[in-house]
């Protein structure tokens, strides 16, 4: 009998844009599930899988390098809620080196222990930021280490900014064998408009919108003990929200290649939808007309 081989997924977004907690509730939603997870946080705050483990702290494998020379996966690694296998990449000591290049390093480590071939996971998830997208942020759509790209944005024009960004950069490299973009997740979705202003952008983009995570205290709960809304609100109308995220993911979808827009288009668009929410929020025009 062949043996699946297992999906990796990158997940990006702009700092602050509930990117970490995104990928931790899919994360957890494919382990309860009965897949086997591997979460790396590939970000130099080495947070992004607090959630899945009570907030406990994790030795990062870039601190374990410097430190023990070569460390075991055991050092590096922590089981998290539901078996999901968590392991942060670290940075390098601050106001020294590129923080995107240990992404680099964390993951040939995590090849010459052979990692992958130990668990044997199903889905393997690399939670990047993705404020600036340099070389090494770029690896894992860039060096082929991920099958696919989903892009976490909001509504907020920076956040839509950092989206398109990371469009020019998975079509830059999807041509050479890079990844590809699985689609866009739209998080902390709570005005009238939000949706509608971020299907826009994926429309004029050639993406697509996988998922609508609303705003919710649920999350900021579950966060506050620790959890992910899987484990603290599992029957919780967010834990279903996420749950189908993780099927989405979990399903053979096709993937595309984004069409960034130019600096020119951009601004024009973030204008036009400017104009549009000023006369919402000034009840000058219903939402239903913004939009």
């Amino acid at each position: 009998m062949t043996e699946r081989k297992p999906k990796h997924i990158a997940i990006y977004g702009k700092g602050g844009i509930g990117k970490s907690t995104t990928t931790s509730n899919i994360s957890a939603a494919l382990a309860d599930a009965g897949f086997r997870v591997i979460q790396i946080g590939c970000d130099p705050k080495s947070d992004s899988t607090n959630i899945l483990r009570g907030g406990d702290d994790l030795p990062t494998v870039l601190d374990s390098l410097r430190e023990r020379g070569r460390p075991s996966i055991a050092d590096v690694s922590a089981t998290g809620f539901a078996g999901v296998l968590c392991i942060e990449a670290g940075g390098p000591v601050p106001g020294v080196g590129c923080a995107g290049r240990g992404i680099n390093a964390a993951v040939d480590l995590l090849h010459e222990l052979e990692l992958f071939e130990q668990f044997k996971p199903d889905f393997v998830l690399y939670d990047v930021l993705g404020d600036v997208v340099c070389g090494g942020f770029a690896v894992p759509i860039r060096n082929g280490i991920a099958d696919s790209a989903y892009v976490v944005t909001s509504s907020d024009f920076m956040a839509i900014f950092a989206a398109n960004n990371l469009f020019k950069a998975i079509s830059k490299y999807a041509p050479s064998g890079g990844a590809r973009l699985g689609g866009v997740i739209a998080n902390s979705i709570q005005t009238p408009y939000a949706a509608s202003l971020i299907d826009d952008f994926a429309a004029r983009t050639g993406t697509s919108v996988v998922g609508y995570v609303p705003r919710s205290q649920v999350v900021a709960q579950s966060e506050l003990y620790g959890k992910t809304v899987i484990e603290a609100q599992p029957r919780s109308a967010q834990a279903d929200v996420y749950r189908a995220l993780a099927r989405h993911i979990a399903e053979n979808h096709e993937s595309t290649v984004p069409k960034p827009l130019n600096g020119p288009a951009l601004k024009a668009w973030a204008r036009d939808w400017g104009d549009r929410v000023f006369g919402v929020e000034a009840g000058i025009v219903a939402p239903q007309e913004a939009i």
